[in-house]
C-alpha cells in the first residue's frame, strides 16, 4: 500500500505545529536520505540506524525551531544529520582512544572533513546533472546558505519557481540517494 505524502509547503507547516501525522511523514520522506548520509560517513549499518534515530528525534524535539523561510525542511535535516554523524564519530574516536590510544590516530577519521567531503562529493556530483537554473539555485541555497526569497532576488526569479527548483533537485538527489544505497 502506497501513502500519499502532503507536499513540502503542507509537510513543513504541519511539522512545525507538531502534528505526528507530520512526524511519520517526514521519517517517511526523508529517512533514506538521512540513513545513506549516516551510512556513507560511518560506514556502520548500525551506527546508522543509531544515528538516524537520533536525528528525527531531535527533529521532532525542535520542530518549531524549523524556519522554512531558511531553507527546505530536508536541507534542515541534512544539517541535524550532518551534526549527529559528527558527534558519533567523536563518540567512536573516544571510546578508542580509551581502548588503545595508539590505534585511534590511524584508524579514526576526523568527523567533519570525512563527512564534509563524502557529502560535497555526493551533492556535486548531483548539482553537475542539473541543468543550468535549478544548478545555480540548489549551489546558492546549499553552498550560500541564502534563503528562498534571497536566491528569487539574486537570481531574478519568481519565488515560487526557487521553491520548485529546490523541491524537484531535493527529490531528485533523494531518489538518486535510493538507487546508490
Amino acid at each position: 500500500m502506497t501513502t500519499i505524502l502532503p507536499d513540502d509547503g503542507e509537510l513543513s507547516d504541519a511539522f512545525r505545529a507538531g502534528g505526528e501525522h507530520a512526524l511519520r511523514a517526514v521519517y517517511e520522506r526523508w529517512s533514506s536520505l538521512v540513513y545513506s548520509l549516516a551510512l556513507r560517513a560511518l560506514a556502520d549499518p548500525a551506527a546508522a540506524e543509531d544515528v538516524t534515530q537520533q536525528v528525527f528525534v531531535k527533529a521532532w524535539q525542535r520542530s518549531t525551531s524549523y524556519d522554512p523561510t531558511r531553507g527546505p525542511l530536508g536541507a534542515w535535516l541534512v544539517g541535524i544529520t550532518r551534526n549527529c554523524i559528527a558527534d558519533a564519530l567523536n563518540d567512536r574516536r573516544r571510546h578508542a582512544s580509551a581502548a588503545d590510544p595508539d590505534v585511534v590516530e590511524e584508524t579514526t577519521p576526523a568527523p567533519e572533513p570525512a563527512f564534509d567531503l563524502a557529502e560535497r562529493a555526493l551533492v556535486a556530483g548531483e548539482l553537475d546533472r542539473l541543468d543550468e537554473t535549478p544548478r545555480r539555485v540548489m549551489r546558492l541555497a546549499f553552498y550560500d546558505d541564502l534563503s528562498h526569497r534571497e536566491i528569487a532576488e539574486r537570481l531574478d526569479l519568481p519565488l515560487g519557481t526557487v521553491k520548485s527548483h529546490i523541491h524537484r533537485s531535493l527529490a531528485r538527489l533523494r531518489t538518486r540517494l535510493e538507487v546508490i544505497e
